[in-house]
């Protein structure tokens, strides 16, 4: 295609829905030459994949190209990209550690190229298992030591501060025995980290996870796992946000086999899996990470300081380059494909979509935030050419954007001028809650501003809300149950003993706040491992400051399986909002009715799918015949009561009540009824079949 022909093809493009997000949204109109410049972008960089890589899904597969390629014969072919290099050799326990005796063929484009004929009895030269290093010569005649940017598997020795390049073939990989579930309608995500995964004082293993826990997240409802720290990190105090291997899961839980092995049970039980993928940024590490793999501060990253986020002290993509968009897809793709994750939720959108990063940003929701000079469009690019790929391999697949700023569209398709991801996290959530939690006395809650942050988000662009998640439980911080019981936790949470003022009040409160925010706060769930049973204490993992200890670094599920002790409340409870979302579905759900915020009473009234969810969070006033507002007639039962005895409360509610609604309007509704609302207590009310 010639220049002339390739700017024709660019005039002609349009966004076909686009219309549809202006119906949703107005105030878009001023930004359309904005979504049109992008969707341009995008169909020019998917013409020019078609061009020069033979399509997209070629382009997308480097993992079958780069790094090390077993052939047929049993012959290994090794590629690089190292653009700025003098000269490669390849060395390891297979020639003795020899620097210079298997070097590279420089190719186009900044490849190298290396071919090792098999064995004399045909095995591959380099075994399963052994250990390898990529020598680098620079052109300023350093010679430094690398691991490829595509190992599978790095390990790192107990004495040792730097991982080693471990080549992973085994000689019978996991298969994997059950096909995907399909997409949730409703998703209900439980956050895990593998390594915290268990009460011992230790790091967690992937079998682990697949004999104890999952069980447990299937008992409780969730039917999707966000698994976080997989992509191989060389700190492990860094939650797993310091990437050093991309293509590598993470050794120090396991091999590559057991995790395929935990994610092929998940799907057994009907649960799909999502991994946490950090595109944002890379670890500044260079012998075991992708730091000056080449010699150059450039290779996968931006030159200079725009290559640096000074905030997170990490170096930042070029989303510009080519082999960059190679390297990062076929990322995504690998993990998709081999691993058989089920989509990801892409961490530091926030820091992706400006060239600011959002650091000391605060975004107030004018709309010229969102466009301008101040955008990396080649980011914004990025993001679309992953959610186009995703989607088109798995019409399933589930992308999660964690973006502060609210950047229009996102979450919108592609077909629409879109960035394409199905959500959003609502991080405004967590940190209101954490926020009335600390400053304000019961009394003083805002009711008004309780349902502004649980329903303030974009129209048609679904987000995941949650009450906390790992952030909110980091060392500095605390989790919701420890903020609300705080030291009471240790010595008062026996079933034994009547509840403290400190307990019951925390206990009903930790019940009612996850509760509203599962029904109120956006189309999709997520909890963080443990808190679903109100652990207490923070999340602190081993580091010399606090001496390598673990003991914060675990997840403690044996005071769940104390029948005696509380938490075993939380967690009934837990489960059944889960069961009861299961059964009515209000996460699929168009968004709720709030019919009633009252502010002296302190209750909240809300309708959503067929279910009318009642709060009442007054620490002392318990309220007869409190009308409420009903939008369809009927007859209404009990669904879910925050206050039955199995769930930590106190048993105020007659389960045997039914609710008969009034033709007395009500709050905005033609129908109303009347109910007991005990003080602390949040009700879920449904239809009930009239024979």
């Amino acid at each position: 295609m010639t220049d002339s022909n390739m700017a024709d093809a660019e005039d002609n493009v349009s966004i076909p829905g686009f219309s549809n997000l202006l119906q949703m949204d107005p105030l878009l109109k001023p930004y359309e030459k904005d979504f049109l410049r992008r969707s341009k972008q995008l169909q020019k960089q998917l013409q020019l994949f078609e061009e020069a890589e033979g399509g997209f899904d070629q382009f997308t597969q480097g993992y079958s190209h780069f790094g090390i390629q077993r052939q047929p014969d049993n012959s290994l072919i090794f590629k690089e990209w190292a653009p700025a290099a003098e000269a490669l050799f390849l060395t390891g326990d297979f020639n003795g550690w020899n620097n210079f005796s298997h070097p590279f063929t420089k190719r186009d484009f900044g490849k190298w190229q290396l071919h090792l004929p098999p064995q004399e009895d045909n095995s591959p030269a380099v075994a399963h298992g052994s250990k390898l290093k990529v020598v680098v010569h620079t052109k300023e005649g350093e010679r430094l030591y690398r691991i490829s940017p595509w190992a599978k598997y790095v390990t790192q020795h107990e004495k040792s501060v730097i991982y080693d390049w471990v080549h992973w073939d085994p000689p019978q990989p996991y298969k994997h025995k059950h096909p995907r579930p399909k997409k949730p309608r409703s998703l209900r995500i439980y956050e895990s980290h593998v390594g915290i995964a268990s009460p011992e004082g230790k790091i967690a293993s992937y079998s682990n996870f697949t004999a104890n826990v999952l069980p447990r997240i299937k008992d409780l409802g969730y039917n999707c796992i966000q698994l976080m720290a997989i992509m191989e990190h060389a700190y492990y105090a860094c939650f797993g946000y310091q990437v050093t291997s991309f293509f590598a899961a993470s050794s120090r839980y396991g091999t590559p086999e057991e995790l395929k092995e935990l994610i092929d049970v998940a799907h057994s039980l009907g649960i799909v899996v999502l991994l946490d993928v950090v595109h944002s940024h890379a670890c500044k590490n260079s012998e075991d990470g992708l730091n000056l793999f080449d010699g150059s501060d450039s290779c996968y990253f931006h030159a200079g300081t725009r290559g640096v986020n000074k905030l997170w002290d990490s170096r930042l993509f070029n989303y510009s380059s080519w082999e960059v968009l190679r390297f990062l897809l076929s990322n995504l793709r690998w993990w998709m494909d081999e691993y058989r994750f089920d989509g990801f939720r892409f961490d530091g959108v926030t820091s992706m979509l400006y060239h600011h990063h959002g650091i000391g940003i605060g975004f107030s929701g004018d709309y010229s935030e969102y466009f301008g000079l101040h955008v990396d469009e080649d980011s914004v690019l990025y993001l679309m050419l992953a959610n186009h790929m995703l989607h088109s391999l798995n019409e399933d697949c589930i992308t999660i954007a964690e973006d502060v700023s609210g950047m229009p569209a996102l979450c919108r398709p592609l077909s629409e001028g879109g960035c394409g991801f199905d959500y959003r996290l609502a991080m405004a959530i967590p940190d209101k809650w954490i926020q009335i939690i600390k400053e304000y006395k019961d009394e003083d809650w805002n009711m008004g501003n309780i349902v502004h942050t649980l329903t303030n988000r974009r129209y048609g662009e679904k987000c995941i809300a949650y009450a906390e998640s790992h952030d909110q439980a980091l060392v500095g911080d605390k989790t919701l149950a420890f903020w609300l019981m705080d030291k009471e936790m240790y010595t008062n949470m026996s079933a034994f003993i009547p509840m403290t003022p400190v307990i019951d009040r925390g206990i009903q409160l930790h019940k009612m706040i996850r509760l509203i925010t599962h029904g109120l706060g956006g189309e999709g769930y997520l909890n963080f491992i443990g808190n679903e049973f109100g652990h207490p204490e923070w999340l602190d993992f081993p580091r010399q400051g606090n001496n390598e200890s673990y003991h914060y670094a675990r997840r403690q599920f044996n005071l769940v399986d104390t029948d005696h002790l509380r938490y075993s409340q939380l967690y009934a409870f837990d489960r059944d909002m889960n069961r009861t979302e299961d059964k009515y579905g209000w996460l699929a759900a168009p968004p709720a009715f709030v019919s009633a915020r009252h502010e002296r009473d302190k209750v909240i009234v809300f309708e959503r799918a067929t279910t009318i969810f009642i709060f009442n969070f007054h620490p002392t006033s318990s309220y007869q015949d409190y009308r409420i507002a009903v939008e369809v007639p009927g007859k209404y039962g009990i669904k879910l009561d925050s206050d039955e005895v199995q769930y930590g409360g106190h048993g105020r509610l007659d389960h045997n009540t039914e609710f008969f609604t009034e033709p007395v309007p009500h709050d905005g509704r033609p129908h109303s009824t009347r109910v007991y609302l005990p003080c602390r207590t949040a009700i879920v009310l449904g239809k009930v079949d009239i024979d």
